[in-house]
């Protein structure tokens, strides 16, 4: 729902004659209208002056207090006009113009349509700046095709960040030039029973192949490199980085790793190396290093762990953890960039430029916005789109657990009460979250995915808004829209699924041990 609309008399209609306006250096966003509107059947021509019928993008510096991403949108029987004070405003305005079209606009051609869009008045602009989607392409690996897929989806809903999640416990999934055995080892995983073997990772040309789709679509990509723990893909490549000594496999299960980074110089130095060859793929400003679920046990017992310790003055593993994180911290701060980490990096001490992800509920983003730092709310009873969807799960494709229905998505109020109007505004945002233990086929995840995230989507985007009546009978249009998009999404109403697992759902599900959800 867009923040101020008003409804005219009459609509324009697309027809051959239409143009396509893109003044400036709008002429990339007037090609990529022009794909948009493909169904359509007609070939627009871009045109760079004023011409009658024409669908208009433009940039007005008067609008810049709408910020980079508002935009406003006004249709009449004479014209389309979406002006913008940035290209991200403008794009957004596009996506909005889809949606005022028939649904059948999505298909790749459709005939018979009378190509109408409603008179509208439109100004709009987002709550929040961070409206992100989250991917963990560890546990279960997904190509590249079906990454581009997901962007299209999270521009479609105006999402625009990805949290890349690349490295955990059971796969590294990203190529280092510096550090190849991370993914000859690091990126496959051997099934404990069956011995298959189960894998995969992105090269480098990979990883800007999908960093430069998603600016296309004014998305920015923060890729996730697990620290010091769900690292055990790292230390059976290169053991050395462990506590141990030991060679391990890449863990073949569910959970958590007992086996965490050693605190050694030259093993910090390594994850700085690796930090290096993420920067030049990542341009953006955040680099999430994780941080969470850290078993602090080896480093109890580990007499070098210990000696750092001591030689630090550190209290505790806590604080030795906090330490960790402080490497990090100012490594990235030195060349610009900022940590951000789950909420477990505010266990014995936060570093001042580190921003925070709040998963465990909503304490941890409470707790970091008023000590001063910037948050992205992540909670897991909002937020986390791997729980089922109905309480009866016997029509439900195997989950984690827990249950996230999509009202209580929709009712999801990313500021935590009791916040000062100077701590909100350290609340960047929130994002969805689909960690993939049980997830192995792109239908199954679209299925988790949507259209909890469309809800999200509004949450993020709009003014509050507490009508789940209404989001819901938009809903049922914009389903419409998701179907021609060839997207497996949830029914509304608990209708049976399609998905009964992965293996069903077109990939290979290997019978990893599952550790409950």
């Amino acid at each position: 729902m867009p923040a101020h609309l008003s409804v005219g008399d009459g609509a324009f209609t697309i027809n051959a004659q239409t143009r396509i306006v893109a003044e400036g250096n709008a002429r990339g966003l007037g090609m990529r209208l022009r794909e948009y509107l493909g169904a359509t059947g007609y070939k627009l021509p871009i045109a760079t002056q004023p011409h009658g019928n024409a669908i208009t993008i433009r940039f007005a510096k008067e609008l810049a207090q709408l910020g980079e991403e508002g935009y406003t949108l006004t249709v009449n029987p004479k014209g389309v006009t979406i002006a913008a004070s940035a290209p991200a405003g403008a794009f957004y305005g596009i996506q909005t113009l889809r949606q005022l079209l028939p649904t059948s606009i999505f298909q790749s051609r459709a005939k018979g349509i009378a190509w109408q869009i409603p008179s509208v008045r439109i100004e709009d602009h987002p709550r929040f700046s961070w409206r992100g989607m989250h991917l963990d392409v560890c546990r279960h690996f997904f190509p590249k095709s079906f990454i581009y897929k997901y962007l299209d989806l999270m521009a479609l809903h105006k999402f625009n960040t990805f949290h890349f999640h690349l490295t955990e416990d059971q796969g590294w999934r990203i190529e280092i030039k510096k550090y190849p055995k991370l993914t000859d080892v690091g990126a496959w995983r051997k099934d404990k029973d069956s011995g298959a073997t189960y894998g995969g990772f992105y090269t480098q040309q990979d990883i800007k192949d999908i960093v430069a789709y998603a600016a296309n679509r004014h998305i920015t990509v923060v890729p996730e490199i697990e620290m010091p723990g769900h690292s055990q893909a790292a230390i059976a490549s290169y053991p050395e980085l462990g506590n141990t000594g030991k060679q391990l496999p890449v863990l073949a299960l569910w959970g958590v790793s007992q086996d965490v980074f050693n605190v050694e110089d030259s093993t910090i130095r390594f994850l700085q190396d690796v930090l290096t060859e993420i920067m030049r793929l990542f341009p953006g400003r955040f680099i999430h290093i994780g941080g969470d679920e850290v078993p602090k046990d080896q480093w109890h017992n580990s007499p070098r762990a210990q000696e750092r310790m001591n030689a630090l003055g550190l209290k505790n593993e806590d604080e030795l953890q906090s330490w960790f994180i402080r490497q990090m911290d100012e490594f990235l701060a030195s060349r610009n960039r900022r940590l951000i980490g789950w909420d477990e990096i505010l266990e014995g001490g936060l570093a001042p430029g580190a921003a925070v992800m709040s998963w465990r509920g909503s304490a941890g983003g409470y707790a970091a916005a008023k000590a001063g730092h910037d948050v992205v709310m992540a909670p897991n009873t909002h937020t986390y789109f791997d729980y089922y969807q109905s309480r009866d799960r016997s029509h439900e494709p195997k989950a984690i657990g827990g249950y996230l229905p999509l009202e209580t998505v929709y009712a999801f109020e990313p500021v935590p009460a009791g916040l000062s109007a100077a701590e909100a505004a350290h609340i960047l945002g929130a994002q969805g979250q689909l960690w993939t233990e049980y997830i192995a086929a792109p239908e199954h995840l679209e299925y988790m995915a949507y259209p909890r995230a469309c809800a999200l989507a509004e949450v993020v985007w709009s003014p509050k808004n507490e009508d789940f009546a209404d989001f819901s009978r938009r809903l049922q249009v914009h389903l419409k829209r998701l179907k021609d998009l060839d997207v497996n999404f949830r029914p509304l109403g608990g209708a049976e699924s399609k998905i009964a697992d992965g293996a069903k759902a077109g990939e290979p599900r290997h019978s990893l041990h599952e550790l409950g959800g």
